[in-house]
């Protein structure tokens, strides 16, 4: 039995979207991530396996499964929705996190896990922040409530049905707007999903999950212009948020701007620099296009120390070895 410390979940890996030409269908994403684990400061035998739990927000599990120590998870056929990923350790949880799958196309989800051993107390588990909490009357929160179990059980119309009441009673409600948004994208009801978004920014504008969602929906269908601006307001609520920043470079990135998409991927490296090594490879492509490719060099070898096990390792090392300077 090793000697007892806790584990903390010191760098969370913000989602990373891949964008495919599938219409997503029910639940045809997957999940994936590494686990990987700093045991410099364990005491003892340290241990071997490790659960990754993927649970609804309604508390029920969706998955599991074990991983070695620095190992792989990987969730397949996982439906558009907010989910909770937790790491248990001896049947004990160590570590849990906040994991949102969604898009209106079939799509691979990153989220790696790193977690680190520390010998004292472990925090409590993190809450809502206090700017985004929205107090309601209580037969308007059964409604929300009810609304949420209606989606985790893909009973999309009848979570509709529930939220237009809600707002009915309370147009104010931004959380509701944007659960109403989030909805109508499981429906692929898209033009409805951004007018849902938009009311819940219009209500209140610093809300980080509507304006985040808002760019994340532009993107995906290719409206790279429009995803700016939310994407630009989500990096003004959460400057530490690596996942608005790799979004927001790559949008611009898209509308070639590379300039402004060199400081946003970079910063999405600082803030997480394994989590989202694939900067490393949009960084690399641009340097490329502009004939830099003694920066895009630098930029695939910084990648390949990150993700030496890449598939695309040999075609990298490839254009590694014909351009770099002698």
């Amino acid at each position: 039995m090793m000697k007892r410390g806790f584990y903390s979940l010191v760098t969370i890996a913000a989602i990373s979207l891949s964008i495919a030409v599938v219409r997503a269908q029910g639940g045809v994403h997957t999940l994936f991530g590494d686990v990987q684990v700093d045991e410099s400061k364990a005491e003892g035998v340290k241990p071997l396996i490790y659960e990754i739990v993927l649970y609804n927000i309604g508390g029920t599990i969706v998955a599991r499964q074990f991983v070695s120590s620095n190992g792989r998870y990987r969730f397949l056929n996982i439906a558009n929705g907010q989910y909770e990923l937790a790491v248990l350790l001896e049947n004990e949880e160590i570590a849990r996190t906040r994991v949102e799958i969604m898009a209106p196309f079939k799509n691979d989800f990153r989220q790696d896990l790193a977690l680190e051993w520390r010998p004292s107390r472990p925090p409590k588990p993190g809450s809502i922040s206090a700017a985004d909490y929205y107090q309601r009357p209580s037969n308007n929160e059964k409604l929300f409530n009810k609304a949420k179990r209606a989606a985790d059980e893909k009973r999309y119309d009848d979570s509709i049905a529930a939220l237009q009441e809600l707002l009915t009673l309370d147009s104010k409600d931004f959380q509701a707007w944007s659960e109403l948004g989030t909805v109508y994208l499981f429906r692929q009801s898209l033009d409805e999903s951004e007018k849902a978004y938009l009311r819940s920014i219009a209500e209140r504008p610093t809300f980080f999950l509507a304006q985040m969602n808002l760019g994340r929906l532009r993107a995906s269908i290719k409206n790279f212009e429009g995803a700016i601006e939310p994407l630009s307001q989500a990096v003004k609520i959460q400057p530490t948020s690596a996942d608005a920043h790799y979004l927001l470079g790559e949008a611009y990135l898209q509308i070639k701007k590379g300039s402004k998409a060199v400081v946003h991927l970079n910063e999405a490296l600082k803030i997480n620099p394994v989590g989202k090594a694939d900067a490393h490879l949009r960084l690399a492509t641009l340097y490329n296009a502009v004939g830099l490719k003694d920066k895009a060099v630098e930029e695939y070898e910084a990648f390949l120390k990150k993700k030496p096990d890449h598939p695309d390792k040999k075609k990298l090392e490839q254009y590694i070895a014909q351009n770099k300077k002698r």
